[in-house]
């Protein structure tokens, strides 16, 4: 399974999923820019879209909600530390109220991972991120351990989905 994502505006993405609506897109935006989302087993319908494979997944995608991006640049020695640690959390956040799904997506192309993660609204996502479960994932490394696992800060971004039923 591959995602795949791209930018634009919101109408000219808007016209690009209903051109293809049998396909798994969401439509995204936030104050910054609009985004749009495709998981699929083909090859990308965009043009010039950022390229990902799904390592790990739980959950379903919907079209409503917030989806939050962290983008964790890593180094090609940590990739594998990286994903199984990634894959140990998996179990305890779909648990979570509000929780509808979780990607891990290793970039085909650079050493930027991204964890997608999409919630029911921002009071679960906020909820969930002052949870115990939350401090539990989030527990540091070893500054030796950092250095061989990760490239450069992570940085998140989060995107409202316009419910559109």
């Amino acid at each position: 399974m591959y995602v795949y994502i791209t930018t634009g505006t919101y109408d000219f993405l808007e016209k690009i999923k209903a051109k293809n609506a049998d396909a798994n897109m969401i439509l995204m935006q936030n104050g910054q820019n609009s985004l749009l989302f495709h998981e699929s087993t083909n090859k990308s319908v965009f043009e010039v879209p950022r390229k990902y494979e799904v390592v790990e997944s739980s959950g379903y995608l919907v079209n409503r909600g917030l989806a939050v991006f962290n983008n964790v640049p890593v180094t090609d020695e940590g990739r594998p530390v990286y994903e199984y640690r990634f894959k140990e959390r998996i179990p305890s956040i779909s648990k979570v109220s509000g929780f509808q799904a979780i990607r891990l997506l290793r970039p085909l192309k650079g050493d930027t991972y991204v964890e997608f993660t999409l919630w029911e609204n921002e009071k679960a996502y906020s909820d969930w991120k002052h949870s115990s479960s939350y401090e539990e994932a989030q527990k540091a490394v070893s500054a030796a351990e950092f250095k061989s696992i990760f490239s450069g800060p992570a940085y998140f971004t989060q995107y409202i989905i316009p419910n559109e039923e």
